[in-house]
């Protein structure tokens, strides 16, 4: 048999074959639409979707427009669904139903997953993904990181880590100030080095901290792209990324614990963190116990990733929505103005203190207000363990990927919720106690932010030293403060302003 004849055969057998391919292609899409029917079954929602992909183009592409469009199909069941790379998802827009997601957290219900492909993402072992016992456990160890001592030594740091690339901000706009300065990436940057110094304090070199940004910038470009884990892509950038990042707090970890284990006062988080773990270690060493969970180098450095995810682009996001509102708001900035130099002057040379920030109620306010407004991390992804009952007439399946949206909520409830108005948190108002439900920027149930003082307070600190240390202007053109995702929620032109110092002198901060 020569080649020509074999050619030919095949060739033959292929066509022949042909119809009962297209065959059994036609009939898996059929059966894909029909189960995302099925799933759907009369909930708000596309009637038909593109196969294997869903929406996920028009996801990557215009991420505001898609969640804008769920959030209006969804004003009247109080949910809508759709389908994303072969993933039914679940979008809730009303607050009743998203309590119900945050406080059923557990095996049998949902699970916290932080990002739609979150544990391919981040790794099996993250924080996020602990239910019981040993989540309470993890979070029990974490507390010392968040007392009022701990809160102040990290407060000294923030300030002179602000007031540095404020210094910065206004250098690089007064040497072309004509030019407005976009202060998106910059604001990221000053929240990554808050991040580091506060969280790891000196173990963290100069060439590491270089190394670290930018295995972040991978991670965060990562997010926002399709999941296709392989060479060359962007996803597969991200989750290499995250290793490397995990690994070196790990090796953080290990030199917190060699120097507080000589008795050094803690200086950052990690020693925080590891002051009370030596102390339960030696007490089970002594016992003649086998050391708990949580406890090894790898594992904190993983929990520490957990926290620098949660807070760096979400501050990033609260940072820049801070500056375009005060400057649209100019009788809040007075305000603000005017409670921050009742208590702090530049020329004090002096750290405000926890103190002080306290007193600052006003603009405390504002900065729950900003959070409220214009919730950073929009929604809070969770997968349905099992099928769970949302409403009398509605089951969500198991497998999918529920979208809570904290956006939403803070815009139910509230008094006139459209409009930025920080005396709603005064103490006349108290709509913080009204509609506590609503306000779910930090998330509710056994998931809640354990760190939210902690932004709380950094938001305070840079709406204080920002308003009293800088003049400011927002360059405004169509558009530039609509909504866009990077990951978080920022000004769609990344908050372009003009900047000047407004102060006799910069303070002279230290923490000596």
């Amino acid at each position: 048999m020569n080649t020509t004849t074999i050619t030919t055969t095949t060739t033959t057998t292929l066509y022949s074959l042909l119809p009962y391919i297209t065959s059994f292609v036609f009939l898996l899409l059929c059966l894909e639409q029909i189960l995302y029917l099925i799933k759907k079954r009369q909930a708000p929602g596309p009637l038909l979707v593109f196969p294997f992909l869903g929406n996920a183009i028009s996801l990557v592409r215009d991420p505001t427009k898609f969640w804008d469009t769920h959030s209006s199909i969804s004003a009247r069941s109080g949910f809508s669904v759709n389908y994303i790379i072969g993933r039914f998802i679940l979008y809730i827009r009303d607050t009743n139903l998203s309590h119900l997601v945050f406080s059923n957290v557990r095996p049998d219900a949902f699970m916290l997953v932080g990002h739609p492909f979150g544990k391919k993402l981040f790794g099996e072992h993250n924080m996020i993904y602990m239910f019981g016992q040993d989540h309470k456990d993890l979070r029990r160890r974490i507390a010392p990181n968040f007392t009022p001592r701990a809160l102040s030594t990290y407060t000294a740091l923030q300030q002179i880590i602000i007031l540095r690339h404020l210094k910065q901000w206004v250098h690089l706009s007064s040497s072309n100030p004509d030019k407005p300065l976009t202060l998106r990436l910059l604001a990221r940057d000053l929240n990554l080095e808050t991040s580091q110094t506060v969280f790891v304090g000196p173990y963290l070199e100069e060439e590491a901290r270089a190394r670290f940004k930018e295995d972040y910038n991978l991670f965060n470009v990562g997010t926002m792209k399709l999941p296709i884990d392989l060479p060359g892509f962007a996803f597969r950038s991200a989750r290499l990324a995250v290793d490397r990042l995990a690994h070196t707090l790990a090796e953080c970890t290990a030199k917190s614990k060699s120097r507080i284990s000589e008795n050094q006062e803690p200086t950052c988080l990690i020693d925080f963190w590891m002051q009370e773990m030596l102390k339960e270690l030696s007490a089970v060493k002594a016992a003649g116990e086998p050391a708990p969970a949580h406890t090894s180098d790898a594992e904190i450095g993983g929990y520490l990733f957990d926290f620098l995810f949660a807070a760096q682009d979400a501050s990033t996001s609260s940072l820049l929505w801070a500056i375009s509102l005060l400057d649209s708001h100019p009788e809040v900035l007075a305000k603000v103005r005017e409670e921050v130099s009742r208590f702090w002057s530049p020329e004090s040379d002096e750290l405000i203190s926890a103190e002080q920030i306290r007193e600052m109620r006003y603009t405390q306010a504002v900065a729950r207000e900003v959070i409220r407004y214009r919730a950073p991390a929009t929604l809070v992804p969770h997968i349905a363990m099992r099928d769970f009952q949302l409403t009398d007439s509605y089951t969500i399946p198991k497998g999918t990927i529920v979208f809570p949206s904290v956006l939403d909520s803070s815009f139910q409830g509230f008094t006139e919720p459209d409009r930025f108005d920080p005396d709603r948190f005064g103490e006349q108002r108290q709509e913080d106690q009204l509609f506590k439900r609503n306000f779910l920027a930090f998330g509710a149930g056994a998931h809640q932010c354990v760190g939210q003082r902690y932004a709380l307070n950094h938001l305070v600190l840079f709406i204080a030293m920002f308003s009293t240390l800088i003049d400011f202007k927002r360059h405004r053109t169509d558009g530039c403060d609509d909504i866009v995702y990077n990951p978080t929620i920022c000004p769609k032109d990344g908050c372009s302003v003009f900047l000047s110092r407004r102060c006799t002198r910069y303070p002279n901060l230290s923490l000596e």
